[in-house]
């Protein structure tokens, strides 16, 4: 979805705005509701599902190229599904570098393409709400800072359904820090049976950034998570800049930036979400983070990996 996230969404306060707009979550809610009465296919390939319930940054693509690499070693012929919307052609483009990917209108035409090409296994990238593939292996992905944002479903607030859906998992992961308060609401949701999993980014390239003035800017789901890693691996950040969801840069609003860094003497860095909407001439004066994610427990989950597919 391309939009910049409301801040009262996130604010634990209940605001006026909220309250305002609950007559549209009922209503959203509901038309979410009903599309779970559609006939699910099943397929002759397993299908692993990466989704969410909070709209945004917490972490899908990430996770699914993770998932890609891993079952790949396990002997597996893993191909990406993406549903097709114009603005996830920055999310499309970094999936296409790592392996085979497949994207259409509807996930299933992806899938049965992905099944021509004679791969073994779909990895779906989103997808947790739609109801008419079969998933052999579902995962909902979450980010503590954030968590559930004020609790409340679009538009009143950040979720697409009621924190109650993760009944349907068979995983969760969690990026950042440990939260025992967070856990402690999962668990009124799933049997003790379904596993938590943490995970945090590693910056692969940060000496290329230390010691020097970063003026960092990003337009994805949560860009404050962005700027804390920055900060978290000692980065020097004079300023920052947030921009919507999949936001593509206009040359004017570049060059504001570019010309607001060579002032503060900084370089600018950004998301490699972001770099890859960049024309040709803009990547020359801006950089990326390189991150990788770390899972916590990883030869646990490549056992329950193993075990689905």
């Amino acid at each position: 979805m391309k939009f910049k996230k409301p801040k009262f969404w996130d604010n634990k306060n209940l605001s006026f705005l909220a309250i305002l707009l609950l007559p549209f979550s009922l209503i959203f809610y509901f038309f979410s509701f009903i599309k779970y009465f559609k006939k699910s296919k099943k397929f002759s390939i397993p299908v692993i599902c990466i989704g969410n319930i909070y709209v945004g940054g917490t972490g899908k693509t990430p996770l699914a190229i993770e998932i890609y690499q891993i079952t790949k070693s396990l002997g597996k012929k893993p191909g990406f599904i993406k549903k097709y919307y114009n603005y996830l052609e920055d999310e499309i483009n970094m999936l296409k570098k790592i392996g085979p990917t497949f994207f259409n209108n509807e996930r299933e035409e992806a899938i049965n393409l992905l099944i021509q090409k004679e791969c073994n296994l779909a990895i779906l990238d989103d997808g947790f709400q739609d109801s008419t593939i079969k998933k052999d292996f579902s995962i909902i992905c979450f980010n503590s800072n954030q968590w559930i944002g004020n609790g409340f479903i679009i538009p009143s607030g950040p979720l697409r359904e009621k924190l109650s859906s993760i009944k349907k998992a068979d995983c969760i992961f969690i990026n950042g820090d440990k939260n025992i308060k967070i856990e402690e609401q999962i668990f009124q949701h799933i049997s003790k049976s379904t596993r938590i999993f943490y995970s945090e980014y590693k910056i692969l390239n940060v000496e290329k950034f230390q010691n020097k003035n970063l003026f960092a800017f990003a337009g994805i789901g949560n860009p404050s998570n962005f700027f804390n890693l920055l900060k978290k691996n000692n980065l020097n950040v004079v300023k920052s800049e947030s921009f919507s969801d999949h936001h593509f840069y206009l040359e004017k609003e570049f060059n504001k930036i570019l010309e607001m860094a060579k002032k503060l003497n900084a370089i600018l860095i950004t998301t490699e979400k972001d770099y890859n909407r960049m024309t040709d001439e803009q990547k020359k004066y801006c950089d990326f983070a390189k991150v990788d994610l770390s899972i916590e427990n990883k030869n646990q989950f490549i056992d329950l990996l193993r075990d689905k597919i």
